[in-house]
């Protein structure tokens, strides 16, 4: 609970316009605010009532988080990561190990290459199919027994050091 108190014209406080303000009775302040938040201040955030662990849920928030490099972001996208587990699950599996490397190599916040957020969504396309398809979940796509493992596409994701 925050308390705001009017300074009158001579720069003391008048008492008589007190107001109180709580950010939980606004949610699109409150939205707002876990916007410019980073991923590991989200996890935080969702811990502190039950309000704001649905609101850390949003969709939307991940897409912006997902998206804060891009500007702006790549048209017919919502719909792919949404069929394929959401922006929370696109931004750990993909964006934050891009986002990791990125860092070690550069030094400043720089906006991302198409080449970089096409590669990022390609592997989270991609660990989306070996799970769904190569743990044997659904359309048949599981190994028979027997057979040998097929190899992983998801070597892209480690760092090649050329």
């Amino acid at each position: 609970m925050v308390r705001l108190r009017a300074v009158g014209e001579h720069g003391r406080e008048d008492k008589n316009t007190s107001k109180t303000f709580c950010i939980n009775d606004n949610i699109d302040v409150l939205i707002e605010i876990l916007k410019r938040l980073d991923d590991k201040s989200i996890g935080v955030a969702a811990c502190v009532c039950r309000l704001w662990c649905a609101l850390t849920r949003n969709d939307a928030l991940w897409e912006h988080l997902c998206f804060r490099q891009l500007s702006p972001p790549p048209e017919g996208v919502r719909t792919v990561v949404a069929a394929l587990g959401g922006y929370r699950r696109l931004y750990t599996v993909c964006v934050k190990p891009v986002l990791t490397r990125l860092r070690k190599m550069k030094s400043g916040g720089e906006m991302w290459t198409r080449h970089e957020v096409e590669l990022s969504l390609s592997l989270f396309c991609v660990d989306y199919y070996e799970r769904l398809f190569l743990a044997g979940g659904g359309g048949g796509g599981g190994r028979i027994a027997g057979d040998a493992p097929p190899s992983s596409l998801m070597f892209l994701c480690k760092a090649v050091n050329v």
